[in-house]
């Protein structure tokens, strides 16, 4: 019997500048680049296991054994990895999810980027992690961004060779973000049918595409200067044009609910009376992100509590890109997972 075994952790990452419509469906190219923030509260560890022994793959999340549709998506993903190697063993797929699933918290973003990196692994391919961003790419989009840690630009290329993620700072400076978890359940509306829709239908995408270039260069400059007013302003103002195009679709959809504008109108209060620098994002879901000072997370947590439950409130620092796990780590993954 032969086997060979990856293990590896990756953690989520919220998208600043956001990606939204695809240019090249089969590849995942975008049609904007974009840029995060990855996040240390939020990862997955996914364990892939080689062995001439199976016949064929097979998926387990969370414990459970996945079905054949679940199954199938995995298998083409792992395709890529095995066209490369020609290596044609089967696979047993192991992940933890420390993120609510489908709930706009980018759980596909770590599920893939920690897949990616153990189908890696076990493969002994042992490519950088920019060129492994663009396997991870096929898996999910935002997937790219979370091979590395910090900020990470998602540059948008034009082939299958340069749509990759570039690191662009470490964040390792007075920046953390706060997540109002609004609803953990599953989103009605898939952000890949959404995408769809707004590229197709939504008379606001164009202009979103061409300011999203933009703000991504303004962002850029923001970080640079560790500006976190105008890396919080270019933040939220992106977002809520990317919402607008989904507002404009037809039939037009919306991913927020009540409380999500009761979290935005909370955050302005923040910023607004007391004079603290708190701006809001939301992704293809209703939860809503805080971008701010990593020192001021407890004063508005505070704030946050009067109108929030503690459950529905996660605070997290900057997040490390993929790393590879050992056995014991794994071992004391899974027991976290089960102790939950």
């Amino acid at each position: 019997m032969t086997t060979s075994i990856g293990i590896t952790r990756a953690h989520t990452n919220i998208a600043l500048i956001k990606y939204w419509g695809k240019e090249n469906k089969e590849l995942f190219i975008p049609m904007n680049s974009s840029l995060s923030l990855t996040l240390e509260a939020f990862y997955t560890d996914t364990k892939v296991e080689l062995s001439d022994t199976l016949t064929e793959d097979e998926f387990y999340l969370n414990g459970a054994k996945q079905d054949e549709a679940a199954i199938a998506k995995i298998t083409r993903f792992l395709d890529l990895f095995r066209t490369e190697t020609g290596d044609t063993r089967r696979a047993r797929v192991e992940s933890l999810n420390f993120v609510p699933t489908a709930a706009g918290l980018a759980s596909s973003a770590s599920a893939f980027a920690a897949l990616a990196g153990a189908m890696n692994e076990a493969t002994g391919l042992n490519m950088p992690a920019q060129k492994l961003s663009t396997y991870a790419r096929r898996g999910s989009g935002s997937a790219t961004r979370s091979l590395f840690g910090g900020f990470v630009e998602w540059n948008k290329g034009d082939s299958n060779e340069n749509s990759m993620a570039i690191p662009v700072d470490d964040a390792n400076f007075d920046i953390g973000m706060i997540i109002i978890v609004v609803s953990a359940a599953e989103k009605k509306i898939s952000s890949r049918a959404g995408m769809e829709l707004t590229v197709s239908t939504s008379p606001f995408y164009e202009g979103w595409v061409t300011s999203a270039a933009t703000d991504l260069a303004d962002i850029k400059e923001a970080i640079k200067d560790r500006d976190i007013h105008r890396i919080g302003s270019i933040a939220e103002f992106n977002g809520m044009k990317m919402h607008a195009t989904m507002l404009a679709s037809n039939p037009p959809f919306c991913y927020f609910e009540p409380e999500s504008i009761v979290a935005q109108q909370t955050i302005r209060t923040i910023r607004e009376e007391r004079g603290i620098p708190a701006y809001f994002t939301m992704d293809a879901g209703p939860n809503v992100k805080v971008i701010c000072k990593a020192s001021d997370i407890p004063a508005i947590l505070e704030e946050l509590g009067k109108v929030f439950p503690s459950e529905k409130l996660i605070p997290t620092l900057p997040g490390e890109g993929i790393r590879t796990l050992t056995e014991d780590e794994w071992n004391a993954s899974r027991a976290a997972f089960e102790g939950k």
